[in-house]
């Protein structure tokens, strides 16, 4: 395992999300709901900041590794688990949305592997669907973290919320289409 930058950052990011737990285990007396809220926030986003950020380091400083090209996702996907799992626990999201985004990425996962398995890894590469679902899930999450609203005209709740259903339904299209892509590998013979 090649210890540089970017692969410091994702294994910061796999460090953060049993901190991101803690904070709403901790004493009342020691983090108030709001100053829970908020450290969650801010620490969901600078994950999520760092998701990006190690992508463009590697690149930028030619320091992409194959473990790094594995751990990355996992990272990514880890991170955005265990926060619907405190907003499910927290009554902020849908029990049923966070199953079909956990779903999606456990089965996404898989298709990818075993399409690499048989040498079409290209076939199922991240695509724009893709992308626009982990940017809604990136920004509803931290909403939904922060739950509180910011003066009298932005409800991150209400946001967050529709932020979340949009990212389930880019979830199930982006599933869907991957599906379709690795479908005439999955009827050939073998």
């Amino acid at each position: 395992m090649p210890l540089n930058v970017p692969n410091l950052l994702t294994w910061l990011r796999i460090l953060a999300i049993p901190l991101l737990v803690t904070l709403y285990y901790v004493p009342a007396h020691w983090l108030s709901l709001h100053e829970r809220n908020l450290a969650a926030t801010i620490l969901f986003a600078g994950a999520a900041i760092t998701d990006w950020l190690d992508g463009y380091l590697a690149r930028r400083l030619n320091q992409q590794s194959a473990f790094g090209a594995f751990l990355d996702p996992v990272a990514d996907k880890l991170m955005v688990a265990v926060a619907l799992m405190v907003l499910v626990e927290l009554d902020r999201a849908s029990a049923v949305i966070a199953a079909i985004i956990v779903g999606r990425e456990i089965a996404i996962s898989a298709l990818r592997e075993w399409m690499a398995k048989v040498g079409e890894a290209k076939s199922v590469a991240v695509n724009y669907l893709g992308k626009l679902k982990t940017a809604s899930q990136m920004i509803a999450i931290p909403m939904l973290l922060y739950h509180e609203p910011l003066g009298a005209w932005f409800d991150p709740q209400r946001v967050g919320t529709w932020l979340i259903y949009l990212a389930a339904g880019l979830t199930l299209a982006s599933m869907v289409y991957y599906l379709k892509l690795a479908s005439p590998r999955a009827f050939r013979e073998p």
